[in-house]
C-alpha cells in the first residue's frame, strides 16, 4: 500500500537542498507526484523572475552550469519546474510548468535552484512523493540504478 509523503522548503539560488530518503535496506521507493514552485515575493516591484528547480538522483555543483540549463537526456534528471513572475502581472501573467519522470528511486534526492534573472529572490517548493514498499526484486532494481548513476 503506498503513502504520500510531503516536503517544502526554500531554497537560494546557486545552492542544493537533500531530501533524505535512504534506508538501511532500500525497501521503500518513491516517485515524484507533484512540484510545485512560487518566488519568495511574487508580484513585488523589481522582482520579476524567472527561476528553474530541478531534481536529480545524484547530488550537483550548485554553482555549475548543469544546473542552468534543462537536459532530459541526462539520466539523473527526475523532474523541472520552471517559475515566469512579472511585477506587472497583468500584462505577463505568472507562468509554471512542471515535468517530472516516472521513475522509482529510493535513495536521497537533490533539490537545486537557478535563479535565470538574477534578482536574488529565493523559491519556495512543495514536493509529493509517493511512498511504496519495494520487494526484493523491485529494490535491487531500483539500487542498481543508483550506483549505475554514481559511477
Amino acid at each position: 500500500m503506498s503513502r504520500i509523503v510531503s516536503f517544502r522548503g526554500q531554497i537560494q539560488s546557486s545552492t542544493q537542498d537533500i531530501v533524505a530518503l535512504h534506508t538501511n535496506d532500500g525497501s521503500v521507493g518513491y516517485k515524484i507526484r507533484k512540484l510545485e514552485v512560487i518566488q519568495k515575493s511574487p508580484g513585488t516591484v523589481g522582482k520579476d523572475n524567472e527561476g528553474l528547480i530541478q531534481i536529480w538522483k545524484v547530488s550537483q555543483d550548485p554553482t555549475s552550469t548543469v544546473i542552468q540549463t534543462i537536459d532530459f537526456s541526462n539520466q539523473t534528471l527526475l523532474g523541472i519546474g520552471f517559475y515566469s513572475g512579472d511585477n506587472a502581472a497583468d500584462q505577463y501573467p505568472n507562468q509554471f510548468i512542471s515535468i517530472f519522470d516516472n521513475e522509482i528511486f529510493n535513495q536521497d534526492i537533490y533539490i537545486t535552484y537557478f535563479d535565470v534573472r538574477t534578482v536574488n529572490d529565493p523559491m519556495n517548493y512543495y514536493l509529493e512523493l509517493e511512498q511504496m514498499p519495494l520487494d526484493l526484486n523491485e529494490n535491487t532494481v531500483a539500487t542498481l540504478k543508483d550506483i549505475r548513476n554514481l559511477a
